[in-house]
């Protein structure tokens, strides 16, 4: 499991104006993504209770461990507002001297 998953940060600005944005010159891809499965700028808090629903259930992988702090990774289902529902990757940073998970990124997982 995510280490403190139950203080872990996500910030809003970061889910509406990058991941689900459809106008982000970067992120706009993934948006498109997630808008399949219902989620957008305007519904962030729906996409960030689901993460935290969904994905903080199921185990967290330590991808990498460093000076500044240890990197996790959790691949989920995340069914979303409109019923779909896919794989999705969920990438965490643990400061180092920190104990909360912050919220990096999240992207489409390709299935097992």
């Amino acid at each position: 499991m995510l280490p403190n998953a139950s203080s872990a940060l996500l910030d809003p600005a970061k889910l509406q104006k990058y991941l689900l944005s459809l106008e982000h010159p970067v992120a706009r891809f993934n948006a498109r993504f997630f808008a399949t499965l219902g989620f957008s700028g305007e519904r962030w808090a729906e996409f960030e209770a689901a993460i935290r629903a969904q994905h903080f259930s199921q185990d967290a992988q330590l991808v990498e461990t460093g000076q500044y702090g240890q990197a996790y990774q959790i691949r989920a289902i995340l069914t979303g507002p409109s019923g779909k529902a896919a794989v999705v990757v969920s990438a965490w940073f643990v400061r180092a001297g920190e104990s909360s998970p912050r919220f990096v990124t999240a992207y489409p997982g390709e299935s097992k």
